[in-house]
């Protein structure tokens, strides 16, 4: 035998009992994993059969939509026909709009005011355009009409519909706006 090698045999000893050791370790070790898994069984409960479906038939076919214009129509009609309401707004929905109108009062800026021919005129700045306005005109998109017109100041008088639904007339008001504050 090489002297090399003498040291080692001690070792492969050693490894070949532990191997041997290890081999018979494997039976026992399968033996219990199979007596695990046979006394572990999984509990699925079944699942029950899903409901049938019967289709039932739509009723509402024949009925009139919600959305249609004329029931829409016939339904302001019917809550803007009380007397306090009718004597408010009709005369604001008989005559033509003018062209301020269309625009909210708070994209409108009063910039100055002057007289020509001794009546009071506003300058309104609407877009980095100028208009020229007097008691009397409208403005805004809640029937805004001017009764008053200041130095500093247009007052107007609103219509509007309250919580109730009703019609009720309110003071709105266009403040002079000074440049390079």
């Amino acid at each position: 035998m090489n002297r090399s090698l003498q040291p080692l045999w001690p070792m492969l000893m050693l490894a070949a009992v532990g191997l041997t050791a290890c081999g018979s370790n494997e039976s026992e070790i399968s033996t219990w994993m199979a007596e695990q898994r046979a006394q572990s069984r999984p509990k699925v409960t079944p699942i029950s059969e899903p409901k049938k479906f019967i289709p039932q038939e739509y009723l509402g076919a024949d009925a009139m939509d919600p959305f249609n214009v004329q029931k829409l129509t016939q339904a302001l009609k019917r809550d803007s026909a009380s007397p306090g309401n009718m004597a408010i707004i009709a005369p604001e929905m008989a005559r033509r709009k003018e062209p301020l109108e269309a625009m909210p009062l708070d994209s409108m800026a009063m910039v100055g005011s002057m007289q020509k021919g001794g009546v009071p005129v506003a300058l309104l700045r609407i877009d980095n355009l100028l208009y020229q306005v007097k008691v009397g005109n409208y403005l805004g998109q809640n029937f805004g009409r001017i009764m008053k017109i200041t130095e500093t100041e247009v007052q107007l008088r609103e219509v509007v519909q309250d919580s109730s639904g009703d019609w009720i007339e309110r003071p709105a008001s266009l403040q002079l706006q000074e440049r390079g504050k």
